[in-house]
Parts: structure tokens; C-alpha cells; sequence
């Protein structure tokens, strides 16, 4: 069955190795650059894979929670995979570290694994796609792949073209404006009252359908 899983990657994890382990498995592979997380396995999960040294580089640099309140927002069963030895090894208290750790588990809703290496990544994302797409039935995100020509599928296509939106968020915005046209008319206060869209996100949404296409500016 292995023939009908697909992942989208991430380019930057091209020079990890783990795509070409993947597609050993006969999985197909889509690289290209993801807006949040590093593989998207569908439309509810997606995995941030971070080396423990790059893990501890971001708790570091305050960039982890920025990388792990936008995937939580983006996909409902977010996935973090901790890759490797040395989460201890720096000059970090420990408290710090499990502090971070529980927070992301409880606070953000992630599922955290371990894993020694590649490989192992590697088996752990075969054996999650191959039970959130062949046991559960669940599709990979549209934004991803080349739309269908089924009017619904074409409708979430454009809508998950909105930053921050999500594959289950476009579902929501749609059942609940009804049309792509209301979801493009609808002012900051109508998409906040869509779960999960704040005022930063929706003020986002209005500045990039109102702003003006700069090449209109390049042909005058």
C-alpha cells in the first residue's frame, strides 16, 4: 500500500537525506518550500524535525515558540521530532529545557517523539503517514499538490492561498462565509470570528487581499 503515501517536505530537509530514505520506501515526496514545519502528512498533522542542538539553538534565539504557535495554528495534530543526542549537553538548566518541552506538549497540543537518527526519523514518519493516510483515510494538505477539478477542492485551493490558512482553517472560513467571494470580502472582525484567527492573523489576511500588486507600478 506503500504506492498511495505521499509527504510534502520541505526543501531545506533535502540535504538531511531523509526524502531520498522516503521515497526508497516508495513513497512519493513533494519538496518545495512549506510555510510552517518541515514535513506536512495531512491535512491534521504536520512534524517540525529539529536536531537536538537545533532545538536547543532556537530555545536559545526565542525563535522555538514563534515555529510552534504557527504550526499549532496551522494543523490541529501538530508533531515534533527531536533528533539525536547533546539536549542536555550545553550549559542550559535543565528546568528550562523540560519547561519548554511541557510547555509545547501541554500548552500547544504537540505530540513529541525522540528519535537517535535519520533513519529512525525516517521510520517514524513512514509508520505516521501510513496510518494517518492508509488506516484513517485523511489527504494531504491542497496547498501542496496540484488541484483537483472538483469545485470544492478548487475552492479550498485559493482560500489555503490566505496566510495562516490552513487546510482545516479553509474549511472552516468556507462553511461559515459560504462562498471564496465572502471569505475575500469579509472584514477583520468577521474572519475573527472564525476559530483559531486572531486580530494579527486576520489584519494579515485584509493587508495582503487589499494591498496593491506592485508590477501594476513597474508598467506606468
Amino acid at each position: 500500500m506503500a504506492e498511495h503515501i505521499s509527504i510534502l517536505v520541505d526543501h531545506r530537509e533535502r540535504c538531511s537525506g531523509i526524502p531520498a530514505m522516503l521515497r526508497a520506501r516508495d513513497v512519493q515526496v513533494s519538496e518545495e518550500q512549506l510555510p510552517v514545519g518541515d514535513y506536512i502528512i495531512s491535512d491534521r498533522v504536520a512534524v517540525e524535525r529539529k536536531r537536538a542542538t537545533d532545538f536547543l539553538d532556537s530555545l536559545v534565539g526565542q525563535r522555538l515558540f514563534d515555529q510552534v504557535s504557527r504550526l499549532a495554528d496551522a494543523y490541529p495534530r501538530p508533531i515534533m521530532v527531536i533528533e539525536g543526542d547533546g539536549l542536555f549537553s550545553r550549559n542550559i538548566h535543565e528546568r528550562a529545557i523540560y519547561g519548554a518541552l511541557s510547555s509545547i506538549v501541554v500548552d500547544y497540543g504537540f505530540s513529541v517523539f525522540t528519535a537517535a537518527d535519520v533513519a529512525d526519523t525516517t521510520r517514524l514518519l513512514y509508520s505516521i503517514a501510513y496510518r494517518e493516510q492508509i488506516k484513517t483515510g485523511t489527504s494531504v494538505a491542497l496547498r501542496g499538490n496540484k488541484p483537483s477539478q472538483s469545485l470544492e477542492e478548487q475552492q479550498r485551493y485559493v482560500v489555503e492561498g490566505l496566510p495562516f490558512v490552513s487546510a482545516v482553517s479553509s474549511r472552516k472560513l468556507l462553511d461559515y462565509f459560504g462562498s471564496v467571494r465572502r471569505v475575500i470580502n469579509a472584514t477583520c472582525e468577521e474572519l475573527q470570528e472564525i476559530e483559531g484567527i486572531g486580530t494579527k492573523k486576520a489584519r494579515e489576511i485584509r493587508r495582503i487581499i487589499m494591498s496593491k500588486w506592485p508590477g501594476e507600478q513597474d508598467s506606468h
